[in-house]
């Protein structure tokens, strides 16, 4: 066999056991050292910081935010509602997005217009009063959090469908304000998701 082809076959052959070491140590070892050390380390976060009902069932994610509404989109009165989404048909995963809108688009105006009103009939307050974040998607379409403003606007009628007092509701609200990260990063926020959780559990 001439040395060319043999040099060739051997570099071939170097070339293909490179190719399955580093496919092994890349591709398998280094994928189950990651995960094993996420399950260990940070368990909650490496599987999709999911939260349970009060049953144990999972029903989320803190990461991603959720409607609660009935079939035909109307607000569900005993729950706290979250931002609008412009993620697919709302909060949806695999579409995460923004509207894309500017502050000037005829569009974006007349949906803000649309759902301060509409909140404001829900809440029975003045439209004035209705927060900005009650009525504008984040870019992500997925945010699970509210203004506290947000959520305290909301404390009268979740109050009155659960047959709770107003106080008992605002102080669920209360413990479930999450403060800047850090002390000085974003802002306060409250996450609707859990915060419905915690009143499920309260009974109703």
């Amino acid at each position: 066999m001439p040395v060319s082809t043999r040099t060739t076959f051997r570099t071939v052959g170097v070339a293909l056991r490179a190719m399955l070491v580093f496919t092994l140590v890349l591709g398998v070892g280094y994928t189950l050292l990651v995960t094993g050390i996420g399950q260990l380390a940070l368990p909650w976060q490496a599987n999709g910081s999911t939260v349970q009902n009060a049953s144990g069932d999972t029903v989320g994610s803190s990461l991603i935010g959720q409607s609660f509404t009935d079939a035909s989109g109307a607000a569900l009165p005993q729950y706290f509602q979250s931002r609008p989404s412009a993620a697919g048909d709302g909060y949806d995963g695999g579409a995460s997005s923004g509207s894309n809108w500017g502050p000037e688009n005829p569009d974006l105006v007349s949906a803000i217009e649309g759902r301060k009103a509409a909140i404001a009939e829900l809440e029975g307050v003045d439209p004035s009063e209705v927060p900005a974040d009650a009525v504008t998607a984040s870019a992500s379409g997925l945010d699970p959090h509210t203004s506290p403003a947000y959520a305290l606007l909301q404390v009268p009628r979740v109050a009155a469908a659960r047959g709770l007092s107003e106080s008992d509701v605002r102080g669920v609200v209360e413990a479930h304000i999450q403060q800047r990260d850090l002390g000085y990063l974003g802002q306060p926020r409250v996450n609707v998701v859990e915060l419905n959780l915690a009143l499920d559990a309260l009974g109703s």
